[in-house]
């Protein structure tokens, strides 16, 4: 009798650990273009200026337990570089032409590490990440810190960084017969929407 009143109270407590866990799934997110927001600003001699991206594709692999993001597994992010308008067509042919867009179609961010992930709620973390960005043909690490908000079946993420266009081997676009030169330091602001 002892034994099979031990053996219900084993799977029972068995039962309400199962049902009790926390429940861990690995989920894939894809770019959303429609909600998703990219901009490169820059200076001149002239003016300041900044373009925005209109092509955007990616994919992003998380961890969600009950909800929240736990881990980040890899984020694989790019822009058509041509998809960079400013409303200007001459300033854009020489944006094109300095980061050879016949050759280098794409501007790619590939996720390599996550150096932190701080979630001060269930919908809201403060993530650090190294990763290869890749302009023009050349690749450089870069840490790049950002928000990432989860709402339901999306994740935003959102931050800014600061770039030089000569640690890419890039020439910064002259325009004028040279009588307007562009400034080196770019400032590119994200805010991108991953959806299930």
């Amino acid at each position: 009798m002892n034994t099979k009143k031990n053996l219900w109270l084993v799977i029972g407590s068995f039962l309400v650990m199962v049902f009790t866990a926390n429940t861990t799934f690995a989920q894939t997110y894809n770019v959303n273009n429609a909600a998703s927001k990219v901009k490169v600003e820059g200076t001149s001699n002239v003016h300041d200026w900044e373009m925005t991206a209109e092509n955007l594709q990616g994919s992003m692999k998380v961890q969600m337990t009950d909800g929240q993001l736990v881990q980040i597994d890899d984020i694989k992010f790019t822009v058509v570089a041509e998809s960079l308008k400013s409303g200007k067509g001459g300033m854009d042919k020489n944006a094109y032409k300095a980061i050879n867009t016949d050759k280098h179609k794409t501007i790619i961010y590939q996720l390599q590490k996550v150096n932190n992930l701080d979630c001060t709620s269930k919908s809201s973390c403060k993530v650090t990440t190294t990763g290869a960005l890749t302009i023009a043909g050349t690749k450089k690490n870069v840490e790049i810190i950002f928000d990432a908000k989860v709402s339901g079946d999306k994740i935003v993420l959102s931050g800014e960084k600061k770039i030089k266009m000569s640690e890419f081997n890039v020439d910064p676009p002259k325009a004028m017969f040279g009588t307007i030169t562009t400034g080196d330091d770019l400032n590119i602001k994200f805010e991108v929407a991953f959806t299930k």
